[in-house]
């Protein structure tokens, strides 16, 4: 099912590897690629998780490192997230690798 979804998209990636276009063309090109990406996924039930603020929860986020919270308010909270987690259905495809203030 995922698979067949996808094939438009890799068909895509093929004609823009093989066109001959100037740099902000290709750039363009690689973004709507990627929406229709995305947009498949999210219609197989695929959400990105948004942690920036967010607490810290071991459930969804696995901290890479601890960095001094640039406000009080962000002691404990996920400063800046390294790579995005992933739910699939609710259930946590990918946990966010985020950055946690002390």
């Amino acid at each position: 099912d995922l698979t067949e979804a996808m094939l438009p998209v890799l068909d895509d990636f093929e004609r823009a590897a093989a066109a001959e276009q100037d740099p902000d063309q290709m750039k363009e090109g690689y973004q709507l690629i990627g929406q229709k990406m995305r947009g498949i996924l999210e219609a197989k039930g695929l959400k990105r998780m948004e942690a920036k603020g967010a607490e810290f929860d071991t459930d969804l986020h696995e901290a890479i490192t601890q960095i001094p919270a640039p406000s009080e308010d962000m002691k404990g909270k996920v400063v800046d997230v390294v790579e995005p987690g992933y739910k699939l259905h609710d259930n946590v495809l990918r946990f966010a690798k985020v950055v946690v203030g002390n």
